[in-house]
């Protein structure tokens, strides 16, 4: 008698994703409660930045090694170990909630080992993506990944907000440990297929472990095209990093403190997020995926981080962040469809690895330097009579909130520059004519790769 077959192809990708938006509202159901419960404990900015620090900092560490495993062991267990390593955080947050023992350094120190967890979470997705669908759905497949970021974060902090009064805390944590559950079980009954050999998969398989991790870089500094989109979110990612670390301290200061009005202006970004991931599935992005990198850095800088700076109310605020999140999914959906088309599956663990980590290299220091502006430098410049107030508050206003929207729009305007700086860049520009498809027929001489030989 033989068993079932195991769902696989879109339908068992479908399903992973399905449980990975229920386990991902949970879990920004409890982000929500304990960002607010650390801002209400400490007043400070710069304390819910260095929670992002801890959790940052050890995954860009590991995450080449990482990368290097997801290739070399099975990917559905290195997806469920990512899975594992943020519940069993959860459970330790609960457990110390329940006893009313939680403090704010044991958030650290679980940022700290969800961050290790996580080196494996998107490696391992971003390349089962690969195996499970076929080319043609690389950006519908990424686009609903991208809801997965975004959806939830819809009804998290309007649930969030709802819920605490009701069940506390500790009740939030509960449901988000069980969902967990339902994302592991999800796992477990799809088929995911491991990656066929190519011959640069044998070549790059010839090292020991850190010669795997170092290859990831080798492979991007080789192509300056894939250098080259890389840097364009390290850039943009610094300044985007920095302008959201202080986000929600500027509206919390400059509504006294209103969760109920944090919760819908964060919702209303997560709106716009979803509705661009709906478009990006049932779209697909530019045929030119590069004008969806370049054109999001810039709509989602001068929308979403300047204007928001601008605004000084709720409605202009949750308005701004939708708008803002719009292009979201077309920015990550289209630059994750340029990077699963030109590097072999069985290679992509250990270079996407090294690509999210050049990506996020600034994102354990942008906290702390949003955080320390925020609350050292530009807040008090623009307290009542301080020096700035004469320059900015026609901006901005002064006192509570009005340095975090100063460094907001500032923090927009270069991320915007970055998005439009890449249209001066050959080797980001014609990116996708300059690098031979994984699967290419006809292999592209070396001679003409990546050397200006191909034309534009």
């Amino acid at each position: 008698m033989t068993s079932a077959p195991r769902p696989r192809g879109m339908f068992g990708f479908t399903l992973i994703w399905l449980g990975q938006i229920v386990s991902v509202l949970a879990t920004n159901m409890t982000h929500f409660a304990l960002t607010i419960w650390i801002f209400e404990k400490t007043g400070s900015a710069t304390a819910l930045g260095l929670q992002q620090v801890f959790f940052i900092t050890p995954f860009l560490l590991l995450s080449p090694i990482a990368g290097a495993m997801v290739d070399r062991h099975n990917r559905k267990l290195m997806m469920m170990v990512s899975d594992l390593g943020a519940g069993l955080v959860t459970v330790a947050f609960l457990l110390l909630q329940a006893a009313g023992r939680l403090e704010v350094w044991h958030l650290y120190v679980g940022a700290v080992i969800a961050g290790l967890g996580n080196c494996f979470q998107w490696p391992a997705y971003s390349a089962a993506i690969t195996t499970m669908v076929s080319k043609e759905q690389y950006g519908r497949a990424n686009g609903m990944m991208s809801l997965v970021e975004m959806g939830p974060g819809v009804l998290a902090p309007l649930l969030a907000g709802a819920l605490l009064p009701l069940i506390g805390l500790t009740g939030v944590m509960t449901v988000d440990v069980v969902t967990f559950l339902v994302a592991i079980a999800a796992l477990l009954v799809v088929h995911i297929p491991q990656p066929p050999a190519s011959e640069e998969g044998r070549r790059a398989a010839q090292g020991s472990l850190l010669q795997d991790a170092a290859y990831g870089f080798r492979y991007i500094f080789r192509r300056p095209s894939l250098l080259g989109l890389q840097l364009t979110f390290f850039f943009g990612n610094l300044f985007s990093g920095i302008a959201m670390t202080v986000l929600a301290p500027m509206l919390l200061s400059r509504t006294g403190n209103d969760e109920g009005a944090l919760g819908l202006a964060l919702s209303a970004g997560a709106v716009g997020g979803v509705v661009g991931g709906v478009l990006m599935s049932a779209w697909g992005g530019f045929k030119r995926r590069v004008h969806g990198v370049l054109l999001g850095w810039v709509w989602s800088g001068l929308f979403g981080l300047v204007l928001v700076g601008l605004g000084r109310d709720l409605t202009a605020w949750a308005v701004f962040m939708f708008v803002g999140a719009l292009p979201f999914a077309v920015v990550n959906g289209s630059n994750q469809a340029i990077w699963q088309a030109k590097v072999a599956p069985d290679v992509q663990g250990r270079v996407f690895a090294a690509r999210r980590l050049i990506a996020w290299l600034t994102n354990p220091i942008s906290p702390i330097i949003g955080g320390v502006l925020a609350d050292y430098v530009l807040g008090p410049a623009l307290n009542q009579g301080g020096p700035l107030t004469g320059a900015f508050s026609w901006l901005v206003g002064t006192g509570p909130g009005a340095g975090m929207a100063l460094l907001m729009i500032g923090c927009g305007v270069l991320a915007a520059l970055v998005g439009a700086g890449g249209y001066f860049v050959p080797a980001i520009r014609y990116a996708e004519s300059r690098l031979p498809d994984h699967d290419a027929a006809a292999p592209v001489p070396a001679a003409a790769r990546e050397s200006g030989v191909v034309a534009d």
